[in-house]
């Protein structure tokens, strides 16, 4: 909640009087990702792996994006090891429209798919595989501009449901941008959902 309020203040004090290159809503990115789940007994378990993300402008105020996640990690017992895949594909469409001089309103909505599967090499059992998934929907609103020439930020705040195989909760996410040239920037954002944190870092191009 602290940054999301630090991010909602620089969007707010940013400048008015000069005029800001339109922010982008055409995109391609990739980097490194990390999911985090805050369990105690469990020390807060970590799975990295990396994430492409991109997006297309299709009218003034209308654009597609989509995104894949995918995070492993392996472990060892006694007996073998076992091999922990996370996937999760997203599409969706948005809808932006100016608050101000340097800052878009945001609107979206989104199918998600989680696909988790669990791979174990065990010397007396051998390969065993198991997999599950779970298709959702989530809808978020926000605000996404450019606290100076070389910097963006944005926040979302929304919905996420899968029906009978996920109770809907809320979402959030925080991000921000550098850019070194009018097309490419470093990018960083922070995405969660109950005790589910996501961490993401990389590199964007803008088109």
């Amino acid at each position: 909640m602290r940054k999301i309020l630090i991010v909602a203040a620089l969007l707010a004090v940013a400048p008015l009087s000069a005029k800001a290159e339109a922010l982008s809503y055409t995109y391609v990115e990739g980097g490194w990702t990390q999911f985090k789940t805050s369990d105690d007994d469990l020390n807060d378990p970590k799975i990295d792996g990396g994430y492409l993300r991109g997006s297309i402008a299709l009218a003034e105020q209308v654009h597609v994006f989509g995104a894949w996640n995918y995070a492993s990690k392996s472990y060892d017992y006694t007996y073998g090891t076992f091999k922990l895949e996370l996937n999760q594909p997203e599409l969706g469409i948005g809808y932006h429209m100016p608050f101000s001089d340097r800052v878009d309103y945001t609107a979206d909505i989104a199918w998600v798919r989680q696909q988790a599967e669990l791979t174990v090499k065990d010397v007396d059992f051998g390969r065993l595989t198991s997999k599950d998934h779970t298709n959702l929907v989530r809808a978020t609103m926000g605000l996404r501009g450019k606290p100076s020439r070389m910097t963006e930020a944005w926040i979302k705040a929304g919905y996420m449901d899968g029906g009978n195989e996920f109770e809907g909760t809320w979402v959030g996410s925080v991000g921000g941008q550098i850019n070194f040239t009018k097309t490419w920037g470093l990018v960083g954002e922070v995405a969660g959902y109950r005790d589910v944190t996501q961490f993401s870092a990389g590199v964007r191009a803008s088109f």
